[in-house]
């Protein structure tokens, strides 16, 4: 014999998000941390988040919890992945914070540089820029210049040591 007293009607409405949201929400928590999640509020957290977006299509009212614990399980499965590929990874140190008198010195060098180059002859200062600037080839400078590639050389080299002598000079 079944006890009606105790059974619950057939009829009786479902679970609103909140109520599911309180019934499980330490469990899934609780389930976020067993799993090695350091972060275990934030997961739980998410996974109902993602639950409330699907809320509405949702087909079996008793799929909730269900859903929910795999979202946690997706969730923290993926961050410990995130993290065993971040720590293999390690981020360089930042640029140590430079003043302001760094920042001058820096610009003040970057326009002997430049007064430098515009001195150069035409032809080596095309070269040094296609080469220095451009990053091209040797080929692809000799085509853009419309000479050979041994006149690049030359002029790449003779740019080089007139840019030389004419840093020092000003330095």
């Amino acid at each position: 014999m079944i006890d009606l007293s105790t059974a619950t009607p057939l009829s009786a409405a479902p679970p609103s998000f909140a109520e599911l949201f309180a019934a499980h929400y330490l469990s899934m928590v609780r389930l976020a941390g067993l799993l090695g999640a350091d972060d275990p509020e934030d997961i739980a957290q998410e996974a109902f988040a993602r639950l409330h977006a699907r809320w509405a299509r949702l087909r079996d009212d008793g799929s909730a919890v269900a859903y929910v614990r795999s979202i946690v399980c997706n969730l923290t499965r993926n961050r410990l992945r995130h993290l065993r590929l971040v720590r293999l990874r390690p981020l360089d140190p930042p640029p140590s914070a430079q003043g302001g008198e760094h920042a001058v010195i820096v610009a003040e060098k970057h326009q002997e540089l430049l007064a430098a180059v515009n001195r150069l002859p035409r032809r080596q200062r095309e070269a040094l820029v296609l080469r220095y600037w451009l990053d091209l080839s040797e080929r692809e400078i000799a085509e853009a210049m419309g000479v050979s590639p041994g006149s690049v050389k030359t002029h790449t080299s003779r740019g080089l040591s007139a840019l030389g002598k004419a840093l020092k000079e000003e330095s």
